[in-house]
């Protein structure tokens, strides 16, 4: 049977390779069981063995897979089964067509900033699931993270990762790893645990928007190792907004960097405050997820061009509203002069409605809204003792997608909840939320949530991937389908699914 054709453990027939490297070759197979595509990866030992220490490792490697299959998340490629074949150890995983972000960077060079917050986010978010499992990669660095070709973001190979609580059946004590990815502490010969999953998440995404490793590159890897050991990296300088979040994940110093689900939240707070560019990752734009306000890290850096840009977008939309509301009091007064001349409209003058900018900082809660709709646009009017009268409306949507209005509807949610309350359907608040402080209460409840991976399935279906971040549950992340219809010239979304 040839190399190209044959059945590993009388189930998966391979069919090219795809991929390989030190621990072993990648091959792209058909699952003749459940008629489905997988990725198969043989685990190759090395020749050097002896027959005990051969079996020790096969063992190693059957008990390592089995603990990436513990690990289930969006952003991370799925372990589904691990057998032995012609004496060595196979893993059968998630096929995801796509290209590595080492790749992307050798192809293009640095990725915009934008891209790399989007990409570290994602990659964070799983990385705390797994830690949270109590299991460490070990191995984060831009050939274990995969851009499929539709947009999604997921790190692989789990295999050479364990549970902190397997550390003792490990047989050698040699760290396993790329040395230029490595924390200081695994470089000096310590055995490396959750920090130092967080420092190599770091170093790839420093790769990734400056082009190389924090400690450059040595073809010699001892001296690799002791340049990683001082734990002085080169000062970012491409790295932008990114740079005090950047600088954190670096810290020398594994008892003051943030966890690694801190460092999801601080990348998440960066994503909402990123323009939506053209990026490698082809997915819709993520309505930047409401987070905690930025780490005090994010806060000293200097502004950029782009902030500087949108102060001044943020400025030109709050003159709009003075100059609105100067019109509604002169409109007023004049009404009121003339009282006797003009029957009452119970308005005084026409309603005026103003789109909420898609902003990237978390609005404050907005109370119960009135919402009358025209022809021509939705007013939604919220009053409060609390606050004064402001004046927003979903903005139109029927010339966009519908995945695009999924989209519109988390950024609207972040900064006016009225507003994106009024972008669903009657049929959708029956059955989910009946009232807005229902609706109000539920997404107060979460200190940041994301919506990624937004893209549409069918006729007025779309589904998503959202992040929620609480005080009381941690992260969870859940998939959602919706769908929606057109109703007086916008989308609205009529029902989730599940």
């Amino acid at each position: 049977m040839s190399e190209e054709n044959r059945r590993v453990a009388g189930r998966y027939e391979l069919t090219e390779r795809i991929g390989g490297g030190a621990m072993g070759l990648v091959w792209l197979a058909r699952d003749l069981r459940l008629d489905r595509v997988v990725a198969v990866k043989e685990l190759i030992l090395p020749s050097h063995l002896d027959e005990k220490q051969s079996e020790q490792a096969r063992r190693r490697a059957m008990r390592e897979a089995r603990i990436a299959a513990r690990l289930q998340h969006p952003n991370a490629i799925a372990v589904y089964d691990v057998v032995e074949h012609d004496g060595q150890p196979w893993l059968i995983m998630e096929y995801l067509p796509s290209k590595s972000l080492a790749a992307a960077i050798a192809d293009t060079g640095p990725l915009p900033v934008d891209d790399v917050v989007r990409i570290g986010g994602q990659l964070a978010a799983a990385l705390a699931v797994a830690h949270k499992a109590n299991v460490v990669h070990r191995d984060v660095k831009p050939g274990n993270v995969l851009l499929g070709d539709s947009g999604a973001v997921k790190i692989t190979d789990f295999g050479i990762s364990r549970a902190i609580d397997d550390a003792s059946a490990t047989a050698t004590g040699r760290s396993v790893g790329t040395p230029a990815f490595f924390s200081p502490e695994v470089a000096k010969g310590e055995d490396g645990g959750y920090p130092s999953d967080v420092f190599s998440l770091g170093a790839t995404l420093y790769n990734a928007v400056e082009g190389t490793p924090p400690f450059g590159i040595s073809e010699n890897s001892i001296a690799q190792l002791h340049r990683v050991a001082e734990g002085t990296i080169r000062p970012p300088e491409k790295a932008g907004t990114l740079t005090p979040v950047l600088l954190r994940l670096l810290d020398p110093d594994p008892d003051t960097r943030p966890t690694m689900a801190e460092a999801a939240e601080e990348l998440a707070v960066l994503a909402e405050i990123s323009e939506p560019t053209p990026t490698l990752v082809e997915e819709a734009p993520a309505p930047p997820p409401p987070v905690a306000e930025p780490v005090a890290a994010a806060a000293v850096a200097e502004p950029s061009t782009e902030d500087e840009q949108k102060r001044r977008r943020r400025a030109v939309f709050g003159l709009i509203g003075v100059t609105v509301l100067l019109l509604a009091i002169v409109g007023a007064a004049f009404l009121f002069a003339n009282r006797d001349k003009t029957p009452s409209t119970g308005q005084g003058g026409a309603s005026t409605s103003s789109s909420a900018p898609a902003t990237t900082t978390q609005g404050g809660d907005q109370p119960p809204a009135q919402t009358t709709e025209t022809s021509a646009a939705a007013t939604t009017t919220t009053t409060s003792s609390q606050t004064s009268t402001t004046v927003s409306s979903p903005p139109p949507a029927s010339t966009g997608t519908a995945a695009q209005a999924v989209t519109d509807y988390y950024a609207t949610l972040r900064t006016d909840k009225a507003a994106a309350y009024a972008r669903l359907t009657e049929k959708f608040k029956t059955a989910r939320a009946p009232s807005f402080d229902d609706y109000a209460g539920f997404w107060n409840g979460f200190s940041s949530f994301t919506a990624t991976n937004i893209a549409e399935q069918g006729t007025n279906s779309v589904a998503a991937t959202i992040t929620y971040v609480s005080a009381a549950n941690g992260t969870q992340v859940e998939n959602h389908v919706y769908t929606l219809v057109q109703q007086n010239g916008q989308w609205q979304i009529d029902t989730q699914s599940p």
